[in-house]
This record gives C-alpha cells, structure tokens and sequence, in this order.
C-alpha cells in the first residue's frame, strides 16, 4: 500500500471536517482545525463557487476514504464488496469499513489514531480469539474477541492511548482487567459517529 506523506492537517481543512488524523493533537487547542477551518493554499478564504453536484460527491467520498486512511483502490474493492451486500448499499459500506480491525483497535480506545493502530496490528501486537492477526483489513464478527497480546500490554503507545479516555461505542465493550474487548454486535448507522453522508458516497460510484 502506498504511503499517504501529505500533512494530515490540510486534509481535515480541505475536507472542511475534523477527522482526527493526528490522534492526541486533534483534541487540543492546538488541532490546525480548530485554528484555521478554512481550506489550505492562498485562496483558502476567497469566497468560492458553488460546488456541482459532482464535486459534493467527490469531497464525501473523499472525506470517508481519508477518515478510514485508505487507498482508493482499497476503498473502492469494499465499496464493491457492499454493493452485492442485502439492504442499504451505504450503511453496508459503513459497517464493512467499522469492522476493519485496525478501526476496531482504534474504538476501543488502544490506539490514539487509525494510522498508528494500523501500525500496532501490522506489527502483531492483537489477537483476534486468542490468534494473533497483523492484517490490518481483517474482518471482525459479531462475538469477536480482541486482546492485546501479552508482550504488548506495557507497550508505551498502548498504554498511552488508554490513558487518554476516549469513549468505547456502544456495540463494544472493553475489560480493562484481561486487556481485551468485545464485539457485542455490528454496529447499525446509528451507532456509527461518522460524520458523512454515505449516500452521496454511493451515487459518486454509481455515475
């Protein structure tokens, strides 16, 4: 997978929504978002013109994709797999993207930003029902079970990013006491925080 090297900050400011890229930072004073919500470059607060229908669509589906920190072609391969799924094409899509298991990681509260927790599952710090997984794009089911590895629980950005509070979504649960959580059940749109119109999403693979 390619690597993303431009500044997270500009992209929450293109994207005109915080997306907390940069963990810790994004809930400080000091989040470039916070400061400057206006788009990047020297016409960032021209007035602009209005937006096509095309370029909505566009910026939804690029605000979800650099929520999640995907490639395109990764996005688009799931986006294709939630289109064949039974019900509605965008809550699907949503579902499939929650149930990644470096997002899981991150819900749960073990990690400050998607970006490091998909560096913690590559690096084979999780299990997944007692097995270890280093596949960031694993799949988890409703039942799951997802530890930190034994070796890993002391690890310094684990414990960290456990420090930091953040609330654990409703359709999971986290015991701190065996260092492991659960998933109770696949989340439904309303339990999804994502701030995106889905179906905008949809209509821009559809043209």
């Amino acid at each position: 997978m390619g690597r993303f090297c431009e500044p997270m900050c500009r992209i929450c400011r293109r994207e005109g929504a915080k997306l907390f890229l940069k963990g810790e930072r994004c809930y400080t004073p000091k989040c470039a978002f916070e400061r400057r919500t206006y788009p990047p470059g020297q016409h960032g607060q021209a007035r602009r013109r209005k937006i096509s229908d095309y370029g909505a669509q566009l910026r939804e589906k690029q605000k979800l994709r650099h929520t999640y920190r995907l490639s395109e072609r990764q996005f688009h391969r799931i986006f294709e797999q939630a289109s064949k799924m039974k019900g509605v094409t965008g809550e699907a899509f949503l579902t499939l993207l929650e149930r990644r298991l470096d997002n899981i990681v991150f819900r749960l509260g073990l990690a400050s930003s998607r970006n490091q927790a998909r560096i913690q599952v590559s690096h084979g710090h999780f299990q997944v029902n007692g097995r270890w997984v280093n596949i960031p794009s694993y799949l988890v089911k409703a039942g799951d079970v997802i530890s930190i590895a034994p070796k890993s629980r002391q690890k310094p950005a684990i414990q960290h990013a456990l420090s930091m509070g953040r609330p654990v979504p409703a359709w999971l649960q986290w015991d701190p006491d065996s260092f492991s959580g659960r998933v109770i059940n696949l989340p439904s749109r309303g339990e999804i925080d994502t701030q995106v119109a889905e179906q905008l999403v949809v209509e821009y693979y559809s043209r």
